[in-house]
């Protein structure tokens, strides 16, 4: 079974900076899309966003365009998060999300249920 494993998270102020990442076990890690969400109180879990296998597509959410960058280490076994220009409303728990075997090398799902592996998350508060 593949172990997603978040760090990064933390407090920030508004207008500030956090980077995420997210460490993967799998053996063929660098064959995953991965993807991030994230979960306010009271709300339901909401992509943020995400990168194909081979790092050449990537898709975000309305809200953190412009503003977050998802990128993947050179082993491909590690994705990341960075987020600027933090705002209140991104406070939430952030969840790193792998899919083990997407269907061709560009692919990016944006829905939960399209990924097989969801992190254990890290929590991002951004004060104002």
């Amino acid at each position: 079974q593949v172990q997603l494993v978040e760090s990064g998270g933390g407090l920030a102020q508004a207008g500030g900076s956090l980077r995420l990442s997210c460490t993967t076990s799998g053996r063929t890690a660098s064959t995953y899309a991965m993807g991030w969400f994230r979960q306010a109180p009271g709300k339901e879990l909401e992509f943020v966003a995400g990168i194909s296998s081979s790092g050449g597509t990537t898709k975000y959410t309305d809200s953190a365009k412009g503003r977050f960058t998802i990128s993947r280490g050179s082993a491909k076994s590690m994705a990341y998060l960075q987020m600027n220009s933090l705002k209140p409303e991104d406070t939430a728990v952030y969840y790193c999300a792998a899919l083990e075997s997407p269907p061709y090398g560009d692919y990016v799902p944006i829905f939960t249920y399209d990924y097989d592996d969801l992190g254990q998350g890290t929590q991002v508060t951004v004060s104002s």
